[in-house]
């Protein structure tokens, strides 16, 4: 029997996972270790480790690691507590590998315990580039940590070999996530609607905006420039989810919840969708709107336009 751990610190980490997750729970050659940490623990971003469990996932190992802090020395200081707890979380695992998908800091403080504890690394989505964050050098650091790599397109395969790692190690797999939207329920409008309490049968935008964590973009303004285009379309009403926890999330935050509030019926925010109802929110949306990652991956996959926002 293998072992074999995957690392999920977030709603959308965990979505892209999701099909890999029920494959590796399939196999009866492989024991599956899940390590659910970061925002997935936070009421603050909508306890996602509950749609975890109700998938019929167990955790293995809970990682707290999340301060109630955006600023640089509190994420730097998370991800301290992340190298803590999750050091031991795989001193009692011990698992044969370690599977890491993306670039966030909590992957990178996963990534750094199992290098240090010879834990070898399979990491999902390297070669990629991000602009505006700093997700683009952890990206890459992860990639020289780990021992094989799980690409999403020939470019991607190429950029990690140009940063030195072995062609028999790089595999062109493509998007997981295209997999996971495609697989996906689809619930119907009456359900969205009743669960939310907010009309899904009306043309609606779905808004996710992040930090620019590599630039000079202030959060504030540049959340609040994004919200005065927004009331240039009162056409569509918006479906706001909320912006990770990185620096400058918070403030974000603040400027969506009050614009949600000043416009009760028009506007709603949720912490997450989810992965059970994300896919169908997005389905329906007239276009995707923000810096969120889906609008490259996701979005395209189910034909859905996206404007993207900032230099992220």
């Amino acid at each position: 029997m293998r072992k074999i751990a995957v690392f999920t610190g977030s709603r959308a980490e965990y979505s892209l996972l999701h099909p890999l997750l029920t494959g590796l729970r399939e196999n009866p050659r492989i024991t599956l270790q899940l390590i659910v940490a970061a925002m997935h623990l936070s009421p603050e971003f909508g306890m996602t480790a509950r749609q975890i469990e109700a998938d019929g996932f167990v955790a293995d190992a809970r990682v707290e690691m999340l301060l109630s802090s955006d600023s640089p020395v509190g994420v730097a200081k998370s991800m301290g507590l992340g190298l803590i707890g999750l050091a031991d979380a795989l001193d009692r695992l011990r698992p044969d590998v370690l599977i890491l998908l993306g670039d966030r800091f909590e992957t990178l403080a996963a990534a750094q315990v199992a290098l240090v504890m010879r834990i070898p690394i399979a990491h999902i989505h390297g070669g990629e580039v991000t602009q505006g964050a700093y997700d683009d050098a952890i990206r890459h650091a992860i990639t020289k940590m780990a021992s094989l790599h799980f690409v999403a397109a020939s470019d991607y395969r190429r950029r990690v070999i140009q940063l030195g790692e072995r062609p028999e190690t790089v595999f062109d797999v493509g998007a997981l996530g295209v997999e996971s939207i495609r697989l996906a329920e689809r619930h119907p409008v009456e359900l969205l609607s009743r669960t939310f309490g907010f009309d899904f049968g009306r043309p609606y935008l779905l808004v996710t905006y992040h930090p620019v964590t590599a630039g000079d973009e202030d959060p504030v303004s540049s959340t609040d420039a994004l919200l005065s285009a927004l009331d240039g379309v009162p056409g569509y009403r918006l479906i706001f989810t909320y912006p990770n926890a990185d620096n400058g999330g918070r403030a974000i935050l603040e400027r969506i919840q009050e614009y949600a509030s000043n416009q009760v019926g028009r506007v709603l925010a949720v912490p997450s969708l989810g992965r059970e109802f994300y896919p169908s929110v997005l389905a329906g949306a007239a276009a995707v709107v923000g810096n969120s990652s889906s609008a490259i991956i996701e979005a395209p996959a189910l034909g859905i336009p996206a404007v993207d926002v900032g230099i992220r």
